[in-house]
């Protein structure tokens, strides 16, 4: 979907896919019949965005393969749906039975991360519509914090520099223009705006910057205007922004049963409790565990924010609640004023197929219809902020 800002600026609206399993070519077409054009026929819409997550091994075959590109473009055309964002955080097998930390491998450390990205990079600039600005990827934020040392900062910087060259590369060669953001995220090298200032100031912002997950704004406790002023007075543009929220418990202590029925195998659920606002160390023990489970063994002291992606229409049942007036917030802080602060955005609920068993989608009909009320949701609070949905119609 898009939108117009009051500043002139078009708004991309749409869901990232990272929530479907298929690492393929052939399951990722099959996926935009079994899923986007359901969503997009639920919306009404005449285009639905998607922000497409591709396995590293796909993303390999169709950077060698024009007509590959070409094909699939061909094929989200006539489905009514465009790419202008990738998700380059997964690199491969994100709907494994047990992900957990494997997510942040291979890191910015390694030439792995590079190709994936740069492979990703050049697939997307055949994929972009023509009318679009640009285009973004995200990834992660360096790398988890654990094992770090200056010889792994150095070696990420050193990617950066190729990353930002290798960019520049491709909109020499299709004369499009790719950004990358690194996506701060509860546990690893960069959590927060003031650890993202210190990691990665100095690095190429023309074509590097921040994608900005609002569920993990929220896990960090902090207030999205500073974060945003913190972010853009050390010349960080957030080139991307993923819609989430994330589950939170008051009072952890009394909500025992409620939380422990969130516990599940799949995925990290940092938590992280208040007393990580502002902290040089937001991943100090006195405030943060690095799963659901083990902040309710470690009873760590309330209120709590779980790096749990909640549907955004649908909050969890009292007394656990989500993170929607940060979500609120965030959005009001880049949309209020004369410029659109990203013009971006992926609502990204990867979590559904992990949900506690009542509240997860049965049927991939039910699974698209719970995505197409996240977009409306999200959509109509764009719409609240003074944005205006635009009709656009696609022909092949």
């Amino acid at each position: 979907m898009r939108l117009r800002h009051a500043g002139g600026r078009t708004i991309h609206l749409g869901y990232c896919t990272n929530v479907h399993p298929a690492e393929d070519l052939a399951g990722i077409l099959a996926q935009l019949d079994s899923y986007a054009v359901p969503v997009r026929t639920a919306l009404g819409a005449d285009l639905l965005g998607l922000g497409l997550w591709l396995a590293a091994p796909v993303a390999a075959e169709l950077a060698a393969d024009a007509d590959a590109r070409r094909r699939l473009r061909t094929a989200l055309t006539v489905r009514g749906l465009e790419v202008v964002t990738l998700n380059g955080f997964p690199y491969a097998a994100f709907q494994a039975p047990v992900v957990k930390g494997a997510v942040y491998q291979p890191d910015w450390t390694t030439q792995e991360r590079l190709d994936y990205t740069l492979d990703l990079a050049r697939v997307l600039a055949d994929l972009l519509p023509d009318d679009a600005a640009r285009g973004s990827i995200s990834t992660l934020p360096l790398a988890w914090r654990t094992p770090w040392d200056t010889a792994g900062a150095d070696a990420a910087r050193r990617r950066l520099d190729q990353l930002a060259a290798g960019l520049a590369a491709v909109e020499r060669d299709s004369g499009r223009v790719i950004r990358v953001g690194f996506e701060p995220e509860p546990g690893c090298v960069v959590e927060s705006s003031a650890q993202a200032v210190s990691a990665l100031s100095g690095m190429d912002t023309e074509r590097l910057g921040i994608c900005l997950d609002l569920a993990h704004l929220a896990c960090a406790w902090e207030e999205p205007s500073v974060a945003l002023d913190r972010l853009t007075a050390a010349g960080l543009p957030v080139v991307k922004v993923q819609v989430s929220a994330a589950l939170e418990a008051t009072d952890p202590a009394g909500e025992t049963a409620a939380l422990r029925r969130w516990v599940e195998p799949r995925f990290l659920h940092q938590t992280r409790t208040v007393g990580c606002a502002g902290s040089p160390d937001p991943a100090d023990p006195r405030w943060a565990a690095d799963d659901l489970d083990v902040a309710l063994d470690a009873g760590l002291p309330g209120p709590w924010r779980v790096h749990y992606h909640v549907p955004l229409h649908a909050p969890p049942e009292p007394p656990l609640d989500s993170t929607l007036p940060v979500l609120r917030a965030a959005l009001a802080a880049l949309f209020t004023g004369a410029d659109a602060g990203c013009d971006h955005l992926d609502v990204e609920t990867y979590t559904w197929g992990v949900l506690p068993a009542a509240r997860r989608p049965g049927t991939d009909a039910e699974l698209a219809a719970g995505i197409a009320a996240e977009l409306a949701f999200a959509r109509d609070e764009l719409v609240a902020l003074g944005l205006t949905p635009t009709e656009t119609v696609v022909t092949p």
